[in-house]
């Protein structure tokens, strides 16, 4: 079994706080340790499309970084929460 990088690592934190149901279904298919090594797998991937992109365009590297960052990290790692307002109203 793969090991998790700190993406992964930081998206199981973030889903079993704020995506609850979503680890409960996926650990009862024995699907979350895979679900998690895709979105570190398509963070990654994107991190390094996007940061060569704004590189080529003038950026530094760091800031090529920080900007693919703010823009990857909320497609798979970082989920909305599920059921924002339940139990509000």
């Amino acid at each position: 079994m793969n090991t998790l990088t700190q993406y992964g690592r930081m998206a199981e934190k973030h889903w079993r706080e704020h995506c609850p149901q979503l680890v409960r279904d996926l650990e009862a298919k024995g699907q979350l340790h895979t679900m998690l090594l895709e979105a570190e797998e398509k963070t990654k991937d994107e991190m390094i499309e996007l940061t060569q992109m704004f590189t080529k365009q003038g950026l530094t590297p760091q800031q090529a970084h920080d900007r693919a960052w703010e823009m990857v990290r909320e497609n798979y790692l970082i989920l909305p929460p599920e059921n924002p307002t339940a139990g509000t109203g």
